[in-house]
C-alpha cells in the first residue's frame, strides 16, 4: 500500500475498538437456539468461550448463570458505548476461584455496534439498570483457548427456582433442547 492509498484502512468509526462489545452467552442466545438470530445476526465474530460460574436450568425453561462476586469487574449501566469502551481495560486474569465453582461453555459474540446491539438484549434478559431486574448484566473474564479478555454476560445472584447443570451434564442438557 501507498502513503495516501485509504482503499485498505478502516475508517468506520463504529469499528474503532473501542466499539467493540463482547457478550458471553450461555443458552438461548446460542448458535441452534431460538433467540440466537433474532438478537446476534448482527454479530461480526461468535466463537467458542468459557467463563467461572454456576449453571441452573431454571423452572420456566431457561438458563441462568451465577458467576463469583470476586470475578465481577464492573456492572452494566444504560449507557451501551460507555459499557463497550470499559471492556478495554487490559488483560484480565482468568484464574480459578475458590468454592464450588464450574467452567461454564458458551460462545463469545463480538458486536460492533453496542447502541444498536445491546439494548434489544437488555430487554429480552429483562435488565433494568438501577431497576429491579431479572438478570444483571456484569463484566467478567473469559477466556477463548488460551486468550483471556473481558466480556459482558448476564447473570443470576443464587437462582432459587431451578437445579444446577454441572459440568458433567452441561453437555447433554443442551442437546436435549436443541
Amino acid at each position: 500500500m501507498n502513503i495516501g492509498d485509504t482503499a485498505n484502512l478502516n475508517t468506520n468509526p463504529e469499528d474503532s475498538p473501542e466499539t467493540i462489545l463482547r457478550l458471553f452467552v450461555y443458552g438461548t442466545l446460542k448458535r441452534g437456539y431460538w433467540n440466537h438470530q433474532r438478537f446476534c445476526s448482527q454479530a461480526r465474530k461468535i466463537e467458542p468461550a468459557v467463563v467461572w460460574g454456576r449453571l441452573y436450568h431454571l423452572h420456566a425453561g431457561f438458563p441462568a448463570l451465577e458467576v463469583p462476586e470476586g470475578l465481577i469487574l464492573a456492572r452494566g449501566t444504560a449507557d451501551p458505548l460507555t459499557d463497550a469502551r470499559r471492556q478495554e481495560i487490559g488483560t484480565p486474569r482468568f484464574c480459578r476461584p475458590t468454592g464450588d465453582w464450574d467452567l461454564i461453555h458458551g460462545e463469545l459474540v463480538t458486536f460492533t455496534d453496542p447502541q444498536r446491539d445491546l439494548p434489544p438484549i437488555d430487554r429480552l434478559e429483562g435488565f433494568r439498570p438501577g431497576g429491579h431486574s431479572m438478570y444483571q448484566r456484569v463484566m467478567v473474564a473469559a477466556a477463548r483457548g488460551s486468550i483471556a479478555c473481558a466480556v459482558w454476560t448476564y447473570t443470576m445472584y443464587a437462582p432459587q427456582n431451578g437445579h444446577r447443570i454441572t459440568n458433567d451434564n452441561q453437555a447433554v442438557f443442551w442437546k436435549r433442547r436443541h
